[in-house]
């Protein structure tokens, strides 16, 4: 495995520590690819993260998220009846799965339709980290920036 120096990155970069971090923390494990799931960009600050959790129960599946990180849990109950299967094609076997969230990234809502998980993340900025425009003059005068569609 490569590694990588974030050296001239720290003397550049105020603020990015914690990105070098993430990068620097990644394992060479691959990420589970149990159950499948798709991340679609809706808008400019929406997500929508739809896992395939056919077979589970809402009351089976479980979201947290903690800081920086969404994680997705689905834990199957224990059926008691022994059953004989000639071909068992459907998994039904607990899973964990983590996201790792940016900063101001909220979880707006889950539903569970049609086998379906959908998450719906959004990217909420706090006025204080938008854009603003300083006047030079000596005012402490500090207006807003206005975002102009093209």
């Amino acid at each position: 495995m490569r590694t990588f120096d974030f050296a001239p990155l720290y003397r550049s970069a105020i603020g990015f520590d914690r990105l070098a971090q993430l990068l620097d923390g990644q394992n060479v494990d691959p990420q589970p690819t149990y159950p499948p799931y798709n991340i679609e960009l809706i808008d400019d600050d929406k997500y929508l993260i739809t896992m395939a959790v056919a077979g589970f129960d809402r009351s089976e599946l479980e979201l947290e998220v903690e800081r920086d990180a969404l994680k997705i849990t689905g834990r199957k109950q224990r059926d008691d009846q022994a059953k004989t299967y000639l071909h068992r094609g459907i998994a039904a076997r607990n899973f964990e799965h983590r996201f790792q969230i940016a900063d101001h990234v909220k979880v707006v809502s889950a539903k569970v339709a049609s086998g379906l998980l959908n998450i719906e993340l959004v990217r909420e900025i706090p006025e204080a980290m938008k854009p603003r425009k300083i006047s030079i003059d000596g005012d402490n005068n500090v207006q807003r920036l206005e975002r102009h569609a093209a």
